[in-house]
């Protein structure tokens, strides 16, 4: 989940619009921005090579779903303690439907709508919070739930389960650690308190993304398990191999 401050609460009013996960324009320097922006292009430009190589037709309604249903749980903030909010930000639940390749796609549109339409987050930043909010969770949180799947058992809810919890949650502390970085590093604010107050709060926000991506998660595995990008080995799928093979 992202973190939007409403000026209240625990920290002083001139730092709270700070940090928040939505960056806006003005608080990256140029350098930091620009490394961010080649972070994004690079990632999604492979994204792009992988699902016209090896998606198949079908994986592209599924993409637009996704998309549509990230887009709009975003739009629904949460109130927390303290004067402010979150809400989810969804990269894990699409690297988990749809794999990091075509779950990347799928986050930098939404962002990238969001930026153009809501002015929520700036234009010169968007590089920053495609990779933030979207390509950290897309391929850092598939892997991780991946490789702990794998581990507890790939073809029980229970692994299914406790790998998609922690893999979201872990993608929401490290996009925070990320944001902080980045504006601890362009100037914006003094490294310990960009640290202190991003992740304090969301290693608190990230169980809200992750009961959300259960959630939504476990709905599929009981309704249409062969949606899912690694299906259960017991369902009889017909997904075209170019689509249910992890890459």
């Amino acid at each position: 989940m992202s973190v939007n401050f409403l000026g209240v609460g625990l920290f002083h009013p001139l730092l709270t619009p700070y940090l928040a996960l939505h960056i806006p324009d003005g608080l990256l320097s140029p350098s930091v921005s620009l490394f961010t922006w080649i972070i994004a292009v690079v990632l999604i430009g492979f994204s792009l090579k992988k699902v016209r190589g090896h998606y198949a037709e079908r994986a592209v309604p599924l993409m637009g779903v996704c998309a549509a249903f990230i887009f709009a749980a975003q739009m629904i903030n949460f109130p927390i303690p303290g004067g402010t909010s979150g809400h989810l930000l969804g990269g894990t639940l699409a690297g988990v439907l749809l794999g990091p390749w075509a779950g990347s796609l799928v986050m930098a549109v939404v962002f990238i709508v969001q930026a153009l339409f809501f002015q929520d987050g700036g234009l010169t930043v968007l590089g920053a919070n495609i990779v933030n909010m979207g390509l950290i969770g897309t391929f850092g949180g598939y892997y991780l739930y991946l490789g702990i799947r794998k581990a507890l058992g790939f073809h029980s809810w229970r692994s299914m389960a406790i790998a998609v919890a922690l893999a979201a949650w872990t993608s929401v502390v490290v996009a925070a650690l990320a944001c902080a970085l980045q504006l601890a590093l362009s100037g914006t604010v003094p490294p310990l308190v960009a640290l202190f107050a991003m992740l304090s709060w969301h290693i608190l926000i990230g169980i809200g993304e992750a009961v959300i991506t259960v959630f939504a998660v476990g709905y599929i595995w009981r309704t249409r398990p062969d949606l899912l990008y690694d299906p259960p080995h017991s369902v009889n799928t017909s997904v075209p191999p170019s689509y249910a093979s992890r890459q």
